[in-house]
């Protein structure tokens, strides 16, 4: 298989070969591209630290799709949970799902990014989900589904966050808690003065790989493409 990226950077034509894979994909699904593009962001991400229930890493997934985040972070040190196709819905193809094997290594490099780590627990100097500061880049952090979350994040995190509960029970399912919190913030911030959408170039990577993901004989017309260039 070709390297698109090595060989895009080494001929200089991102945009030629663009354009090239435009004419395998309808102008609807082109437009559609750009539509959620246009909404995508990373100035929120999602980690999800050690879960082990299927349906709940898809449903979080597909939630994210939804609300237009478009990194999503699996720690993975016990459990290896694989995703459900019928409930994530085929979210996971347009996401970009990083994985660690330590929860440490997430935090360093969200961190490194600029993200302020957000444990989404109760905690004693919680801050209530309305009342969130969504100025910042933010890293939400959701535990394994029993236990919650490490010590390793709560010791290291910069937000303790908390949905307001009125009812007995105390607690709700990770995958609804994380679609609650992801539509607070996402609303807060499409109406928000932020610049929170993606980069140009980011768009740009990004719809080139969709076009990729839509095209059945991917390879092949690659390979043509490539051939030709190279001909030139």
């Amino acid at each position: 298989m070709i390297n698109t990226y090595i060989c895009l950077s080494q001929v200089n034509q991102m945009k030629n070969y663009i354009q090239y894979l435009e004419n395998f994909v309808t102008e609807n699904r082109q437009k559609t591209f750009k539509k959620v593009l246009a909404n995508r962001t990373r100035h929120f991400t999602l980690v999800l630290e050690d879960l082990y229930q299927m349906h709940n890493v898809s449903a979080v997934i597909r939630s994210a799709d939804i609300f237009g985040f478009q990194d999503v972070h699996i720690i993975q040190k016990k459990y290896q949970p694989k995703l459900s196709h019928a409930i994530a819905k085929g979210a996971e193809k347009w996401l970009n799902i990083v994985r660690y094997e330590q929860t440490q290594n997430a935090i360093s490099q969200l961190k490194a990014k600029g993200y302020q780590i957000v444990a989404t627990t109760p905690h004693t100097n919680d801050v209530n989900l309305p009342e969130f500061d969504i100025t910042k880049p933010a890293a939400f952090f959701f535990g394994v589904e029993k236990e919650g979350l490490s010590e390793q994040v709560l010791n290291q995190a910069d937000v303790f966050l908390k949905i307001p509960m009125y009812g007995f029970t105390e607690s709700f399912n990770i995958s609804v808690a994380a679609a609650i919190i992801m539509h607070s913030v996402t609303e807060k911030l499409r109406n928000s003065e932020l610049d929170w959408h993606l980069t140009p170039k980011s768009q740009e990577t990004l719809y080139l790989q969709w076009l990729e993901k839509s095209i059945k004989s991917i390879d092949l017309i690659k390979k043509q493409y490539f051939d030709r260039q190279q001909s030139v």
